[in-house]
């Protein structure tokens, strides 16, 4: 064997075996994992019905009706759900996913972590041409000044030479709209030598999706509402006086108003009651 074949072998040897295709029909979630690269099926999804989403409801109706059109093969957009924190961007995800599932149509959902987003490429690759339609799906995405993670972003928008797979489309949330932190782009804006050029393809990564769904802090109303809306669901009965001022002082200590306030409530006066949720 020359030195040449015996350096060949040893990269071979080091080479890491190609990654076998999953058997989708397994399950309908899945997570997304590297070093080395494999999809881990998730049997049961953490997730919300999708009536008890409250005080969101334009983007409930547009993200479903988005998600029903890919399901259905037809031209859909990659959807940006920004805004308030803890009022339901990924819960929404995954209730529209659960809800387009219910009407029949056999969507698949893909959870990736930001720090992985430099591996989608080789993803896309696993995904193409496989006889299922997959939502990839990165929650909480946003960048800092010195991150390039959102050069691999634009790729999986954009697919790149060889496009985005038609079977597959791109849902993320984030607490930004452009993805990145203001005083950031502010920065560029000051310190390139050419600030619109620098700060453009910041801000053009948000561009490429084509929902933008805004979240914004809900009302005191919509806070009960939703707060009422689990009680029904779990089957907790309090009196309507009582469970108002409960959850009114409850929001006051938190100092907010939110989705994940009125869970968080929810959970801790379902203890109260002695029951329990995964019995309801």
């Amino acid at each position: 064997m020359t030195e040449l074949e015996r350096i060949a072998a040893a990269l071979e040897r080091l080479a890491p075996a190609p990654l076998a295709s999953p058997d989708f029909n397994f399950a309908d979630a899945f997570l997304w994992h590297t070093g080395p690269d494999w999809l881990e099926p998730v049997r049961d999804v953490a997730r919300v019905d999708i009536g008890l989403l409250v005080g969101i409801d334009r983007s409930r109706e547009t993200l479903l009706v988005n998600t029903r059109h890919f399901a259905q093969g037809l031209p859909a957009n990659n959807a940006l759900l920004w805004g308030a924190r803890g009022m339901g961007k990924s819960s929404l995800v995954k209730a529209v996913h659960a809800a387009v599932r219910a009407e029949g149509h056999a969507l698949k959902i893909v959870e990736l972590s930001r720090e992985d987003l430099p591996s989608v490429p080789r993803l896309l690759h696993l995904l193409r041409g496989v006889g299922h339609r997959f939502l990839l799906f990165c929650d909480d995405l946003s960048f800092s000044h010195d991150d390039t993670h959102y050069k691999s972003l634009k790729a999986v928008l954009d697919g790149g030479i060889a496009g985005r797979p038609e079977n597959v489309l791109f849902y993320a949330t984030s607490n930004r709209r452009h993805l990145m932190p203001r005083d950031m782009i502010e920065n560029e804006r000051s310190t390139a030598i050419s600030p619109s050029e620098a700060v453009e393809e910041k801000v053009s990564l948000s561009d490429r999706f084509g929902l933008w769904l805004g979240f914004h802090p809900c009302s005191q109303d919509e806070f009960l509402e939703m707060v009422r809306g689990y009680c029904v669901a779990h089957g907790v009965g309090v009196p309507a006086d009582r469970l108002r001022a409960e959850a009114v002082e409850w929001s006051a200590t938190r100092g907010g108003r939110s989705g994940r306030v009125a869970w968080q409530f929810f959970c801790d006066l379902a203890a109260r009651e002695g029951v329990r949720l995964g019995e309801a």
